[in-house]
């Protein structure tokens, strides 16, 4: 017969550990996603929706290029929104540091899905 799980058993500690991790992980993405939206709507002056088309945000700018379109990664956004390029303002100094990995990182996880 099997002995009953107590609770100082290490795996039983593991399984607790990884669920609450797992527990934490969840709304903390969903938190920097919601961060990320809300950058790229409403907090960048001018917000990037107002010129940038991103199905993702509801957004249909036609000033810039369409981010569905062009499919930039993380690192591409993280450098144009703190250099700018071309009538694109730069961002470094109006946004913080969190708020530029939060846009790059929503923009990114919706046009390439990761």
């Amino acid at each position: 017969m099997a002995r009953p799980r107590r609770l100082g058993d290490r795996s039983v500690t593991r399984r607790h550990a990884a669920g609450l991790a797992l527990g934490l992980a969840l709304p903390l993405a969903a938190f920097a996603d919601e961060l990320g939206r809300k950058v790229f709507t409403e907090a960048a002056q001018p917000p990037c929706a107002l010129c940038h088309t991103l199905e993702a945000a509801g957004a249909t700018g036609t000033i810039g290029p369409s981010l569905d379109e062009l499919k930039p990664d993380k690192a591409r956004v993280l450098e144009v929104v703190r250099t700018g390029i071309g009538v694109m303002p730069r961002f470094a100094g109006q946004l913080s540091d969190q708020q530029i990995e939060a846009v790059a990182d929503f923009v990114s996880k919706a046009v390439l899905g990761r």
